[in-house]
């Protein structure tokens, strides 16, 4: 059953935790130029989607101006312990780790410690003189894949389904190395998918900018995002596990499958509970939706939040915009191929009017997790939204079901 924003922060107070988004201000639809009745479209939806067992529970977070304006939470965090969902559940997040990645990297960059268009292979000797795979074999590439191009995923770094690097992936198994040096060795065996910049494919690559960070930085890649990201932004339920005091915060995960939901990762016996070996920057982050949305309205705002400055304007011009040449487009995943979308450094962009997610607008930047989780953000709406749920394998239920009422939310001047 959802929960009013001002009942489920009341529900927050006497509980004594951290009230959702502390020291973000906070405001009614009204109050930011949009419409709450249609918002509240938004309860219907999610609402039907867990009666239909197709949604264990969701939470919904919509800002705009920087003010958080809407806060929808619907399900259980926990069917089986019949746990009621709350706005500080946390949630596995996947993919977006990527984005939160790449801002640390690019921390690096504005510090001179990383340069974006040198080749990954100044960082990380291991990866000098890569080969592209061939029918026939490997040849040399064009040119070496640089940190920038990791940050786009037109490196040539597949996760190792298709083309001609399958084998090699099967084979050395680069993510299921004990650590990113580790990973780094393995990677040696696999040749690129395809020349750098020619072409796009989602794999690996924001994890091999994860090793990119530690040796940059000398730190490992958890400690550097907690000091220069995390702690700056407050935001202190992210990270790479679930501490003890938490566990009770923590949702199951779920597959969704004919007939309802199947349970495939429980709290109290995830591998979250343990640090994990290899630190995935590409898909290996817990956080709440507070958390993260406390990081997109740093993105929002320019690169800073409430005084506290993470990024310059132009390192967020170059997240927020496309910056794919035209041989890499359209990005894809299987035979689905997202047209009117590009790639900024960590976001994908939507470039044009498209059948492609119609509810869509140009300019949107955002992305998503594995485990159904989502966000996107329109700036000339200054209106960022997130969406957590825990749904494999990932679905667009969620998104597509509340971008059009959010959008229609917002009055006209």
């Amino acid at each position: 059953m959802k929960r009013s924003l001002m009942a489920t922060l009341a529900l927050i107070l006497l509980a004594g935790v951290p009230v959702l988004g502390d020291e973000v201000p906070q405001g009614t639809p009204e109050s930011v130029g949009l419409s709450g009745e249609k918002l509240h479209q938004v309860d219907g939806l999610l609402e039907d989607m867990v009666a239909k067992k197709k949604l264990a529970g969701a939470l919904v977070m919509v800002a705009k101006d920087g003010v958080i304006a809407f806060t929808g939470v619907y399900g259980k965090m926990d069917l089986e312990a019949e746990k009621p969902m709350r706005p500080d559940t946390i949630f596995r997040i996947y993919s977006m780790t990527k984005a939160i990645a790449t801002a640390g990297a690019l921390v690096l960059a504005e510090e001179g410690k990383l340069k974006l268009e040198s080749p990954v292979g100044d960082v990380i000797p291991e990866l000098k003189d890569l080969k592209v795979a061939t029918a026939e074999g490997t040849r040399p590439a064009s040119r070496q894949p640089t940190i920038k191009d990791l940050m786009l995923h037109d490196s040539g770094y597949l996760y190792g389904d298709g083309h001609q690097t399958g084998k090699a992936y099967k084979e050395q198994k680069p993510l299921e190395a004990p650590s990113l040096d580790e990973m780094a060795k393995r990677l040696t065996n696999v040749p690129l998918a395809f020349d750098p910049g020619s072409d796009w494919n989602y794999g690996i690559s924001i994890d091999v900018l994860g090793l990119a960070i530690q040796r940059a930085s000398g730190e490992p890649l958890d400690q550097f995002l907690e000091e220069r990201i995390f702690k700056p932004l407050d935001m202190h339920d992210s990270g790479f596990m679930v501490p003890p005091e938490k566990v009770g915060r923590f949702a199951a995960n779920y597959q969704r499958q004919e007939g309802g939901l199947k349970l495939i990762d429980e709290p109290g016996r995830s591998k979250y509970l343990k640090p994990p070996g290899l630190i995935s920057g590409g898909g290996g982050m817990v956080s709440t939706i507070r958390d993260y949305m406390r990081f997109l309205l740093m993105v929002d705002g320019g690169g800073e939040l409430r005084g506290v400055r993470i990024l310059s304007p132009e390192s967020v011009r170059l997240m927020t915009t496309n910056q794919l040449p035209k041989e890499a487009f359209p990005i894809y995943f299987g035979k689905e191929k997202r047209h009117g979308t590009g790639f900024g450094l960590g976001f994908s962009v939507r470039t044009a009017d498209t059948e492609w997610d119609k509810a869509g607008r140009v300019g949107e930047y955002g992305w998503g997790g594995a485990a159904s989780t989502h966000y996107w953000a329109s700036p000339k709406d200054r209106l960022v939204v997130v969406t957590m749920e825990q749904t494999m394998p990932y679905s667009f239920d969620v998104e597509f079901a509340v971008k059009g009422p959010i959008y229609d939310a917002i009055r006209k001047p």
